[in-house]
């Protein structure tokens, strides 16, 4: 089946659902970091713990994590645009309902709710751009996207600083309200019913229960070891559970005739290989977000909106460069664009490992700037490589399986990179705690550890190559 593209003379109406995507996009990203500058407020707003408080950001991460290929799937099996759009409703609906919350748990429940609309969202966005936009400007729109991805990411620690200083807690979910009654609207009147439901197939149930089991399991097991340490029984059996579940998946999708994940998607090298490129991008970009705060706040002395303020470097000089690097992959490739990117990053994490006690803003600035604008570079081409592989009737499965990519990326950098932060700084101090550490031991952790993500996006870069290198093959 040929995916459905708009005319030359509906021009108009397909940047008109760019701007709905992009905006729910911009929620969707804006609401992973936005709350993590609230959870001291939390804490203190309704009386509990931090254990406690952490589930306002988990339980939207795991939602989505579990959800999102079982939400592909049904946009290649009902179309896209119902599910998209009940996305932006659920996601609108339930911010009104996180700033009414009266008691932390009534906060956790909404923003599993939260999630549930986020998943629609994160895992049908690139499918719909993919479908609408024509393959000579499928690269320059995937790059707008990244570059809304990346000012989400820039936005979430301002804008949340910001508003909890102006206006109090509730501000950061109710400001997605006119937000997202515009973007439902939008993509209501202007969203044609791209990709027509798939006829005679049936959704997989068995598979998506265990698929959901596994992605559960795992992000857990991961949060679990973070927290508590990987010498811990629970984790290492989450994880097993995790091995275990995903076995058996695997021979369930074998021998189902309409499998939730069609596993043939991986015969393709060029598709597989992207996204674990992809993967091993985001694991370092977790533990950039996790680790550079507690530099400048406990080495620099930084206050936390000066902090926001320089962590929002990297992710603009991204989002600027994405839609330029999205249009040099549509006339030049994506593979020479993207490996560009990732050398750029590269260069960028050998940079972040040189920092020191007596670092200035320019000093950050300039170090960090190669980092941002490798991401804006690679990212793009990347995205459009992945689902310019995908066969029309699975487009939407393709979209989840990228957005899985960078969901479980951050989750599996977070702990290994936090992981490494924390044993490298220790080893170097005799504080029990990293927030206790002396500047010199934190120093040489963040040091240590960026040399180890350069090492993660060398391989990456060995991946895209690879690919490239088998395209240039001619077919005998």
């Amino acid at each position: 089946m040929k995916p459905s593209t708009l005319s030359d003379s509906q021009a108009t109406a397909r940047w008109w659902v760019m701007l709905g995507i992009g905006l729910g996009v911009l929620m969707f990203t804006l609401d992973t970091s936005i709350v993590n500058v609230a959870l001291p407020t939390f804490v203190r707003v309704f009386e509990t713990q931090f254990s406690t408080v952490q589930w306002v950001v988990l339980s939207y991460l795991l939602v989505i994590n579990a959800l999102v290929l079982g939400a592909a799937r049904w946009g290649d099996l009902i179309g896209k645009k119902p599910l998209y759009l009940g996305g932006l409703v659920v996601f609108t609906i339930s911010s009104g309902l996180c700033g009414l919350s009266p008691s932390v748990g009534w906060l956790i429940a909404f923003r599993s709710l939260q999630g549930a609309g986020a998943v629609m969202i994160s895992a049908l966005g690139a499918a719909i751009i993919t479908e609408i936009f024509p393959r000579q400007e499928r690269g320059r729109a995937l790059g707008i996207i990244g570059a809304v991805v990346s000012l989400g990411i820039a936005l979430g620690p301002t804008v949340g600083g910001l508003l909890l200083d102006w206006t109090g807690w509730r501000m950061i979910f109710w400001v997605n309200l006119p937000v997202g009654l515009f973007a439902s609207l939008v993509i209501a009147r202007s969203l044609p019913s791209v990709s027509q439901p798939t006829q005679h197939q049936r959704f997989d149930w068995l598979g998506a229960l265990l698929l959901t089991g596994v992605l559960i399991a795992f992000s857990v097991g991961m949060t679990e070891g973070q927290e508590q340490g990987f010498d811990q029984l629970l984790p290492w059996a989450l994880l097993v559970i995790t091995v275990v579940g995903l076995l058996l998946f695997l021979w369930v999708e074998t021998k189902t005739p309409n499998p939730i994940v069609d596993l043939a998607l991986f015969r393709n090298q060029y598709f597989s290989l992207s996204l674990l490129a992809g993967v091993l991008v985001f694991i370092v970009i977790a533990g950039t977000i996790f680790i550079l705060p507690f530099y400048l706040e406990l080495v620099l002395g930084y206050r936390p909106r000066h902090v926001g303020l320089l962590l929002a470097v990297s992710p603009v000089l991204g989002g600027l460069v994405a839609p330029l690097s999205g249009y040099l992959s549509d006339r030049l490739g994506s593979r020479p664009i993207s490996l560009m990117g990732l050398g750029l990053m590269t260069v960028g994490s050998l940079l972040i490992s040189t920092f020191g006690a007596e670092l200035t803003d320019w000093g950050y600035i300039w170090r960090v700037a190669p980092f941002g604008v490798g991401l804006g570079m690679f990212q793009s081409p990347n995205n459009s490589a992945i689902m310019g592989e995908a066969p029309p009737e699975r487009i939407g499965i393709a979209s989840g399986l990228l957005s899985l990519s960078r969901t479980l990326g951050q989750t599996t950098g977070l702990s290994l990179m936090a992981t490494l932060f924390a044993l490298v700084t220790l080893a170097h101090t005799d504080a029990t705690e990293v927030t206790q550490a002396t500047a010199t031991a934190i120093v040489m952790g963040v040091q240590w550890t960026f040399r180890a993500g350069a090492l993660v996006l060398v391989a990456g870069a060995a991946i895209l190559a690879k690919t490239w290198q088998m395209q240039k093959k001619p077919v005998v």
